[in-house]
């Protein structure tokens, strides 16, 4: 593997676990794919760093798990300030 996607998956991880962020706020920060940021914290991180990997895993899957609120938070939110 090339050196600069493992200094990038290492960084995605850690961009991960300190902002507590999802994967769509990851990927625009780093200018990647949703699908690049799965693929290095999902199978790249597991050779290079698997305590790292897990640690941005439980982030995620806590993301993941949240999101339908966040869904209808941001839904409500449109309703509530849009004029009738």
């Amino acid at each position: 593997m090339k050196e600069y996607i493992e200094e990038r998956a290492v960084a995605i991880a850690n961009y991960i676990i300190d902002h507590n962020a999802t994967v769509r706020q990851t990927a625009q920060n780093f200018g990647v794919s949703k699908s690049t940021v799965h693929k290095d914290v999902a199978e790249r991180l597991l050779y290079i760093n698997p305590h790292l990997a897990s640690e941005a895993r439980k982030v995620l899957d806590v993301n993941k798990q949240e999101r339908h609120i966040r869904g209808g938070l941001a839904t409500r939110e449109k309703y509530l300030h849009q004029h009738l």
